[in-house]
């Protein structure tokens, strides 16, 4: 008489090294919360940028312009660049690049109406250039085109136009301080606390406490600056100024978020070891640019 069988064994525990294929890594420990960036390399450029900038602003204006103008110039050929790649639409370069430095030198020298009619120049420039090449697609390469002479040096001849007030070199170093304050607030509130997305299908790295935090930077700083950098300014003049920085700021990185995922593309560029391109630098600027420009004309007047 055969014995019986023996019962079956209940499998041995898992262990480190086992799974159903005989041999399986242990679990990845979690990943460390990262700032997606190099952040050795971003703030290198960031403080080699600035003090070129500030040295510029504080002793000849006109190169500071000229700065302006080459950032201009630069972040149109980006742009330009990365819808032809991506798009397929060919926005005439030359007739932009040209009119956005009349635009810069126009703003500066006879303020927004020198500006307004610079830009409605560029525009007509445009239509005419496109029209040497076929017809086909004209309409698309022509939009394409107006929208990117109004949201690149259209809006960079606010921070010009604030240069030429008697006090322009101050204002545009808050204008400056105010952006950067409100992208660094939402960076280091957003990387230590953030858990609510703020805008998910468009940025899915800003939160809400990000925003709060840019916000509280941003009014901070406006009040300090305001009190006491800005002649005849007030220190609730500057909480003001701070909260329409960081709002418009933040809209405006938004903004060049959803032309980035509409590209399907990281960065406008790569001349920015830990930027990306010019335009990944100007995209919080250039939207903010008329709104201080505006808050301080109305609070301390023209300059």
């Amino acid at each position: 008489m055969p014995p019986p069988p023996a019962p079956p064994q209940d499998p041995p525990p898992p262990g480190p090294g086992s799974g159903p294929y005989g041999s399986e890594p242990p679990a990845a420990p979690p990943a460390k919360k990262s700032a997606g960036r190099d952040l050795r390399a971003a703030i290198g450029v960031g403080v080699g940028l600035g003090v070129v900038v500030v040295a510029a602003l504080f002793i000849v204006k006109a190169v500071f312009v000229g700065i302006v103008v080459v950032a201009v110039v630069v972040g149109l050929w980006e742009l330009t660049s990365r819808l032809a790649e991506r798009k397929q639409i060919q926005a005439p370069l030359i007739p932009l690049a040209a009119g956005g430095i009349a635009m810069v030198i126009a703003g500066y020298v006879d303020g927004a109406d020198g500006a307004w009619i610079a830009m409605a120049l560029t525009a007509l420039a445009v239509l005419v250039w496109r029209m040497a090449k076929p017809p086909e697609d004209y309409l698309r390469d022509v939009t394409a085109a107006v929208f990117a002479a109004f949201y690149v040096p259209f809006l960079a001849t606010f921070v010009v136009m604030m240069l030429a007030a008697d006090d322009g070199p101050r204002r545009v170093l808050v204008f400056l301080l105010l952006t950067v304050i409100s992208d660094t607030g939402a960076y280091a509130v957003g990387w230590r606390f953030g858990s609510h997305k703020l805008a998910p299908r468009i940025s899915p790295g800003k939160t809400r406490e990000g925003l709060i935090g840019a916000i509280a930077f941003a009014m901070v700083a406006g009040a300090l600056l305001m009190q006491y950098f800005i002649d005849d300014g007030r220190w609730w003049q500057g909480l003001l100024l701070g909260l329409a920085a960081a709002v418009s700021a933040t809209l405006g990185d938004l903004g060049e978020s959803m032309i980035k995922r509409d590209l399907g593309i990281k960065d406008m560029g790569t001349l920015l070891p830990g930027h990306g391109g010019i335009m990944d630098r100007l995209d919080s600027l250039l939207p903010t640019a008329p709104v201080v420009w505006l808050l301080l004309v109305a609070f301390v007047g023209q300059g």
